[in-house]
């Protein structure tokens, strides 16, 4: 595929994936602009909201000036002076990164993924530059720069991972004519590419398993606690079309509250204002934010939450055994090294601290003036004990699946040898020929004198008796064909002749003779 479609077609996914996102913060915002303001309200005031939270989920700061009306209301101290919204909404950050993974994808499929990616990347700045253009009013401002730059990169890093991943997967066999990207991959040295793929594999796996329990964890709490959340709905009788919008939001923050329960979990927990702090280890709370999904939140510090480190150790501890046992199996009990468990546990680490360590620094920011400067965890001490914990159990897993491996690799080598040994001193049949038996002579006897037009002459072996008589030698074999008597059976008129175990064919031509003597009707 040419070029110039693989960048029309990025082109084309990228802005319906840009549109996909604002609009699902736009509809909310414009159907309560309708319904609970009646259309009195100016709309662009709602579509200067939906353009800032756009820009929020990629993680572009807000700058937020609210009037003095309405600071007073808040009770907030601070209120009235301008103010940053730094959380992201990982929701909408999600969408882009998934469209940016299916367009990295596609193009290093057709060996154009720099292609792809710059154009998804350039379509994702121009999105950000108008809604840098939307957002602008008294009420609302953000950074250019960054309106431009973290939507691309959120982007382009989706491009990234799935055109490395479509590489890999898929390498090309032509690496002359292929992209960057795949010739980048394919020169690398195989057993780096291995070890990298490997520790990728785990890590990543231990990241996404973290996340899953993390999930549950919300999900039961949120069922748990139905009551209190409906409670809060209740209190804050938003309406139906204020209870839209605010289910979107809290839709847009489900991401985030599945990166705080991974924090929680991990054990440095995460913070709901100034003074506040939620973990395994320790509870202590403030005053909450009005939202109806935080409800669903803890309210004490169960018993022996450290306990709860054990999952990701234990998540890396089975992703190494899983991956170096499987390789074992490929590699038939080869690549053995000492050094290969300790360096992916490493690389595992790494890919593990780092992932849950943006995710983190990504979910957590300022919502508002005063103690609500500070929401959500800490990246550095989340991406640290995720590195540890998953490196700890990792390496453990890895030097298991060695010590098994070379086990198993032992074991089959001597089961190999025995198998040797008992065919080389397998012991001798115990039916072996005579060698002190006289030679037997084979006597042929003639047919009666009309014989039929194809009648074959029988042959007897009859032993010679006596030490003194010598062995009479065997007839040498016609040179012209022997004609097929029409009375022998079909199974036996082409049938070559067999030999036994003895290394000649004196058993089966006798027992060819006797059949031929049967069905002889010259006699």
């Amino acid at each position: 595929m040419r070029r110039t479609t693989i960048a029309l077609l990025a082109s084309l996914e990228a802005l319906v994936a840009a549109l996909i996102g604002f609009a699902l913060a736009l509809v909310p915002l414009m159907l309560l602009w309708a319904v609970h303001f009646g259309l009195a309200v100016d709309a662009m005031v709602f579509v200067h909201a939906a353009a800032g939270v756009w820009l929020l989920g990629h993680g572009v700061d807000l700058t937020v000036q609210v009037d003095p009306v309405t600071a007073s209301r808040t009770g907030l101290e601070g209120a009235g002076d301008p103010f940053a919204i730094a959380i992201a909404l990982l929701g909408i950050a999600l969408l882009s990164l998934t469209a940016g993974v299916r367009i990295g994808r596609r193009s290093a499929a057709a060996d154009h993924a720099v292609t792809g990616a710059l154009a998804a990347m350039a379509v994702f700045a121009l999105a950000g530059a108008g809604a840098v253009l939307l957002v602008d009013s008294p009420a609302l401002h953000a950074d250019p720069w960054w309106a431009i730059g973290l939507p691309a990169f959120v982007v382009g890093l989706g491009a990234l991972i799935g055109s490395v991943g479509e590489s890999v997967r898929n390498p090309s066999t032509d690496v002359a004519r292929a992209g960057f990207v795949r010739r980048a991959v394919a020169s690398l040295p195989p057993t780096a590419t291995e070890v990298v793929a490997v520790s990728v594999r785990v890590g990543a796996g231990a990241v996404f398993g973290v996340l899953a329990v993390a999930a549950v964890l919300v999900a039961l709490a949120i069922t748990l606690d139905y009551a209190t959340i409906a409670g809060l709905y209740q209190v804050l009788d938003p309406g139906i079309d204020g209870g839209i919008a605010l289910t979107m939001a809290e839709l847009a923050l489900l991401p985030n509250l599945v990166v705080w329960a991974a924090a929680w979990l991990l054990g440095p927990g995460f913070a709901l204002g100034a003074g506040s702090v939620l973990s395994s280890g320790s509870t202590v709370l403030g005053p909450v934010p009005g939202i109806p999904l935080l409800g669903a939140l803890p309210e004490s510090t169960p018993a022996l939450g450290g306990l709860w480190l054990i999952v990701p150790v234990l998540l890396g501890f089975v992703g190494a055994w899983i991956v170096a046992t499987a390789r074992g199996r490929a590699a038939h009990g080869s690549g053995t090294e000492w050094w290969r468990p300790l360096v992916v546990a490493a690389g595992s680490a790494v890919v593990a601290g780092v992932t849950l360590g943006v995710l983190a620094h990504w979910s957590s920011g300022a919502v508002g003036p005063g103690r609500l400067t500070e929401i959500g965890p800490d990246g550095y001490a989340v991406g640290l004990v995720a590195a540890a914990t998953v490196g700890i159990g990792a390496l453990a897993g890895g030097y298991a699946a060695l010590v098994r491996t070379r086990e198993v690799a032992g074991s089959g080598l001597a089961l190999r040898d025995e198998r040797v040994d008992e065919r080389v001193e397998r012991p001798r049949p115990r039916f072996e020929p005579v060698l002190d038996r006289e030679p037997v002579a084979p006597v042929v006897r003639a047919a009666s004198a009309a014989p039929a037009p194809f009648t074959v002459g029988v042959v007897d072996a009859a032993p010679v008796h006596g030490p003194e008589t010598s062995a009479a030698p065997a007839p040498a074999a016609p040179a012209h064909p022997v004609p097929t008597d029409p009375d022998v059976p079909w199974w036996r008129r082409d049938a070559a002749p067999a030999h036994d175990d003895r290394g000649d064919d004196r058993g089966d031509d006798r027992g060819d003779d006797q059949d031929t003597e049967a069905f002889d009707t010259t006699r």
